[in-house]
């Protein structure tokens, strides 16, 4: 809007007053939907998976609805309704609307669960299911602000309070978005935060009402002042396309970087609130910027333009501070005595990188507006036609880059994408203001713009990958960097013994980027969400073989298997040797796994997956071998098939999402899921861990598996005739929690006699290889693995928070504590409960009694020496 055009007639003198009131009010509006949204997706998420599509899904149908909202309102609502009144009507909209989605969620979840499949059709379904939760109260969120914008006149002073409007709702929402993060969701649960969420609606639409009630009744007349047939400004399809394209990548930039720097902070739920809450508060400043521009800028879409050149620079600046300078920074969050020191590292990496950005997008909002306006506009119109075409960007960025961008070219090639975006704004927005009336283009703006292009482009070509070590390390990038320094860690050395580790793969998929290493010696390593999930280390190798043998060679006669999270297909590869299987169904959240990082291991995984096609089964060893791309929770929910088997090992608890796998609810649905007899394992870490989390995954595992058992991987396994020595101490790293329905007995010799067997052969060589039967026969050196079972654990255990669907507790206890160190100290305090279960060991006299004299051996106490450790332990 130019501010020498005639100025307009305004709202009456007194509800002008009351603006600021109601930026207070918006303050308040966008705190309760940021709780929302955080509650919302979290909830769906359970129902419908957590794969990016299924994200996807969530997040497109969550964005629409605002769109839609904004959009609908000012063409259903006559301008003469009080702007008040139906702003107050649309918040106890959401309130309401809110509480039914909390409630109504766990017949959404037995509808779904009835009728959901795979493919197409399952996608579909997802889709119909997110609409019917998130469209009602995302349509009445998207009106809010096209609602009372009717308060104020399009001239140039009501469209600057449209931007700090904008502005107030951003501003509420980074509280909100801190409020759920950091203390709703961590200490109480969904419930409670929805209810927080709830009085803030009806404190807003009170306060909005008694404002309304106070005043005398305020009619925008249909007259010169407003004219609801009125037209946008000349060209504003410029402006429309420059603010989508400036929604788009926007979104993008916020799918690119959230993923790079959850790599680099560790992706927990905590980092992820902070980087939504930094894009949020650069979006703020922006928007409360731009709507101060709106006063004094000569030309609104002039000023949009620029911002949007000036985005090509903001954007490769976040890339390469995110590609070359932050993973450099020394910080070793290990030397933090608390976790919140290192939270306000995490927020200054955000801030430093991502607010220049975030401030020109927010920017946009006011000035495209400005832009756009006319006199005699419905405000209404005005604010919902600028907030739907940059919502349907967003919508756009959010989903090619998520799902086609990132998975096809790569990080680094989508944020080329999001200069290019960024350009292509600029130009839509100028282009049109360097031509002359006659057609003919302006010598000056021309060369301008050309310059801009050319500028762009070599910003463009300055953004590199990520380094390989971000993707393989995460976090402990500088602590690996600072060890090898100088020039010992290379992508491809010419030796490698020149080198103590090198990569030889690094993959960006849909839903996690991947790599894979080697050591000098040897060692390869599958890293996923910037941290090793797999490996050929001795320690690994142990847990990953127990995890599979041992429940197959406790089972009497196992047949079908569920493997929840392939990894190196380790575990996956045991069940082949076994002569009783089957069918083994292998559950992944990512393709690049099963398909490229899984056959690398294929000498440890007996080559379980080579060859496989997408979700077509093949035969290994004469057992039929499927992988099903999707989590596994979803995978259980939808699929009727029961199991033998089914074991998991997913990644790291503190992991946003992984709990989920953790919760008593997931448990219960693999109870049903298992054959009379049938057995769950679990892999646990207690490294990067602390009592609290330790104790909060076994309680909600023994909860569901009252009879439970913990075997430890301690592959020292006897004191000073250790043979599994190598730079990971071997004492309380991690753990395998055992369950079946019925109580487990475990005949010692008929164990061992099935693995002296013929066809058993392989079966028992796979367990030399790991270390067991150094010391005695292989199936007593398992059982020494035994720790404690669930009985014995429950003093110990006692005040243990347990992990369900409505709180996901520990995501927020391990996402607290994945700097710390207490594997040791948790699994002495196990041990210390430790006495012999002569009901879980049954066979010969002298079978028992020399796996009675193995676990001694290995570390467990006997009972005079147990009381005396209790006392200093169980504190």
């Amino acid at each position: 809007m130019n501010p020498h055009d005639p100025i307009l007639p305004t709202a009456p003198a007194a509800p002008r007053r009351f603006l600021p009131m109601l930026l207070v009010l918006f303050v308040g509006s966008g705190c309760a939907a940021l709780i929302y949204e955080i509650v919302w997706l979290q909830l769906l998420q359970l129902v419908i998976g957590s794969t990016a599509v299924s994200l996807a899904v969530l997040l497109g149908t969550f964005m629409g609805g605002m769109c839609l909202g904004s959009l609908l309102l000012p063409r259903v609502v006559s301008v003469r309704r009080h702007p008040l009144r139906v702003y107050a009507l649309l918040e106890l909209g959401i309130g309401a609307i809110g509480l039914v989605v909390l409630f109504g969620m766990p017949y959404v979840e037995q509808v779904y669960s009835h009728y959901a499949g795979h493919g197409a059709p399952g996608i579909w379904l997802r889709g119909a299911v997110a609409a019917v939760c998130l469209l009602p109260p995302t349509l009445l969120m998207g009106a809010t602000l096209p609602a009372i914008a009717r308060w104020v006149e399009t001239d140039a002073e009501g469209v600057s309070w449209l931007g700090f409007f904008y502005g107030g709702n951003l501003a509420g929402a980074v509280f909100g978005c801190l409020l759920a993060g950091f203390y709703l969701l961590r200490v109480h649960d969904m419930a409670t935060a929805t209810y927080v969420a709830f009085a803030l609606n009806l404190a807003v639409a009170a306060i909005a009402l008694a404002l309304a009630a106070s005043l005398a009744r305020h009619e925008v007349p249909a007259g010169p002042t407003t004219n609801e047939n009125a037209r946008p400004a000349a060209g504003a399809w410029a402006v429309y396309l420059a603010i989508a394209l400036s929604g788009m990548s926007a979104l993008g930039a916020e799918v690119v970087w959230t993923r790079l720097l959850s790599l680099m902070l560790g992706g927990t739920v905590y980092t992820f609130s902070l980087i939504l809450a930094v894009f949020l508060i650069g979006l703020g400043i922006g928007s409360t910027l731009g709507a101060i521009l709106t006063r004094g800028a000569v030309s609104s879409r002039v000023a949009l333009g620029i911002c949007q050149w000036f985005l090509t620079a903001a954007i490769a600046w976040t890339a390469v501070m995110i590609s070359q300078s932050l993973p450099y920074w020394p910080i070793v969050p290990g030397l933090s005595p608390s976790p919140w020191y290192i939270f306000q590292l995490d927020l200054v990496r955000c801030l430093w990188a991502i607010l220049p950005p975030a401030c020109l997008w927010g920017a946009s909002f006011p000035l495209a507006l400005a832009a756009v306006a006319a006199r005699g506009q419905d405000p209404g119109r005005l604010v919902g036609g600028v907030y739907a075409a940059n919502t349907i960007g967003a919508i756009a960025g959010a989903l090619v880059f998520s799902l086609l961008l990132v998975p096809t070219i790569g990080t680094a090639g989508a944020e080329r994408v999001l200069i290019g975006l960024a350009l292509t704004a600029a130009l839509v927005a100028l282009l049109p203001l360097v031509r002359r009336s006659s057609g003919t283009l302006r010598l000056g703006g021309a060369t301008t713009l050309a310059a801009a292009v050319g500028v762009a482009g070599c910003l463009a070509w300055s953004v590199t990958p990520v380094p390989w070590e971000l993707v393989a390390f995460g976090r402990a990038t500088p602590s690996l960097l600072a060890q090898s320094a100088p020039g010992i860690v290379k992508d491809v050395p010419e030796d490698p013994g020149d080198a103590d580790v090198f990569c030889t793969y690094v993959g960006e998929g849909t839903n996690v980027s991947v790599a894979v290493t080697m050591t000098a010696d040897g060692v390869r390593s599958f890293h996923g969400a910037g941290k090793i999930q797999a490996s050929t280390l001795a320690a690994d190798m142990r847990l990953q073989r127990m995890l599979g043998h041992l429940p197959a060679l406790v089972h009497k006669k196992p047949e079908s298997v569920l493997v929840v999270a392939c990894g190196a297909g380790i575990t996956a590869g045991t069940f082949v040797l076994h002569p009783d299987v089957k069918r083994v169904v292998i559950c992944d959240i990512e393709p690049l796994v099963p398909t490229i990082v899984t056959p690398m291991f294929g000498v440890e995984n007996y080559h379980v997956v080579d060859g496989i096609a997408r979700e077509n089964p093949h035969t290994v060893n004469g057992k039929q071998v499927k992988v099903v791309y999707d989590d596994g929770r979803h995978f259980l929910r939808t699929t009727p098939e029961k199991f033998d088997i089914i074991t998991s090992d997913p990644i790291d608890p503190w992991v946003k999402g992984c709990a989920a796998l953790n919760t008593v609810e997931y448990y219960q649905m693999c109870r049903d899921h298992l054959n009379p007899g049938g057995i769950v394992c679990l892999w646990i870490p207690l490294y990067e861990s602390n009592l609290a989390t330790s104790k909060s995954v076994i309680a909600t595992f023994f909860q569901v598996f009252p009879n439970g058992i913990l075997w430890s991987n301690e592959h020292k396994a006897f004191g000073s005739d250790a043979v599994w020595s190598n730079e990971r101490d071997g004492f309380g790293y991690d753990a395998v929690l055992f369950g079946q329905i019925e109580p487990t007995v475990i005949d010692v010799d008929e164990l061992q006699g099935r693995l002296d067997r013929p066809d058993h052969k392989l079966v028992k060589q796979s367990l030399r290889e790991v270390g067991f039967g150094e010391f005695n026969q292989e199936g007593t050196d398992l059982l020494t693995t035994y720790s404690g079972e669930a009985p014995l654990l429950k003093e110990w255990s006692r005040g243990a928070q347990i992990n369900t669907d409505r709180n996901l507790r520990l995501q927020y206890l391990a996402g607290m504590w994945l700097n710390s160190n207490m594997g040791e100290k948790i699994l002495s305090g196990i041990l210390a409960y430790y006495q012999f279960p002569a009901q879980l060991f049954v066979g010969s006299p002298e079978s028992v009694q020399t796996l009675r004299q193995a676990l001694t051996r290995a570390g467990r106490k006997s009972s005079p020496e147990l009381a005396r450790d209790r006392a200093g332990l169980s504190r």
